[in-house]
């Protein structure tokens, strides 16, 4: 680990400085990635900008139509939370099924989703819920926010502050996990809004991505059956030693069924 300049904020407003003044920093969230990534001297901040005490950063809060979550509310509480659990189940399963216990209790949703893995869950909930992605500075749609490989719409010394989720009629989660690490080999997360249903795909590719093939025929007939011949192309799909492209194209059907089957109840 290379040597940096250490910064423990108690407001959003003092965060925001220390990033803006920073000349190359990092914002620490739970870690789960940034600090193993230090300690192996691939990441060398100048400066590390960490909100374990900013003010308002933690917490869930359900509305009418919304769940807003917090940037800094670990998985374990979006796990556990009896809210969720009630308004999006589907969120509270798939955040109980990130990594392990360990990671589950120091892991932050913020930090999660900044991070954009080609590979984690919470991408998939954020743009299978529709939801908005809200910073110290502005709001931006989960169809804008995911824009390449751990690249996001986020700009430099952007601070995600909370994720608002729209609440669906029926959703679901379904992943191929990696045995060791738990990340999605491929991931579905299914939600249906009225007439409206949306497909996010993680795992798959550089990033969590939309089939509108099947969010098309899934709007007139919400059933496995429905998306059971539409087969993705694998020119772009990720290869590597644990999965073949060809095999992820197959696997993006097989849990977008299970997904849709379960959502369907």
């Amino acid at each position: 680990m290379y040597e940096f300049n250490y910064h423990r904020p108690k407001s959003l407003d003092e965060a925001s400085s220390a990033a803006k003044d920073a000349e190359d920093r990092k914002i620490l969230a739970g870690g789960m990635t940034l600090i193993p990534s230090m300690k192996l001297r691939l990441a060398a901040p100048s400066d590390l900008i960490d909100l374990a005490d900013v003010d308002g950063l933690k917490g869930i809060t359900v509305g009418s139509d919304t769940v807003t979550i917090g940037a800094m509310t670990r998985h374990y509480d979006v796990q556990t939370s009896a809210d969720v659990q009630k308004a999006i189940p589907a969120l509270a399963a798939l955040a109980g099924g990130i990594g392990d216990p360990s990671v589950r209790h120091r892991g932050t949703i913020g930090g999660s989703v900044a991070h954009s893995d080609p590979a984690a869950d919470y991408p998939a909930a954020v743009l299978g819920l529709d939801a908005t992605v809200k910073t110290d500075n502005r709001e931006i749609a989960a169809d804008d926010f995911f824009t390449g490989l751990f690249e996001t719409a986020l700009e430099e010394a952007e601070i995600i502050t909370a994720i608002e989720f729209k609440i669906p009629d029926a959703a679901a989660y379904i992943k191929f996990p990696q045995p060791a690490s738990g990340f999605a080999l491929v991931g579905a997360f299914v939600a249906k809004f009225g007439g409206d249903v949306r497909v996010a795909i993680t795992g798959a590719k550089d990033c969590v991505f939309r089939v509108t093939e099947m969010e098309q025929a899934l709007a007139s007939n919400f059933s496995p059956d429905a998306i059971a011949d539409i087969q993705i192309g694998d020119d772009d799909l990720l290869a590597d030693i644990h999965c073949a492209a060809d095999y992820r194209a197959h696997l993006v059907t097989v849990m977008a069924k299970r997904a849709v089957a379960q959502a369907a109840g």
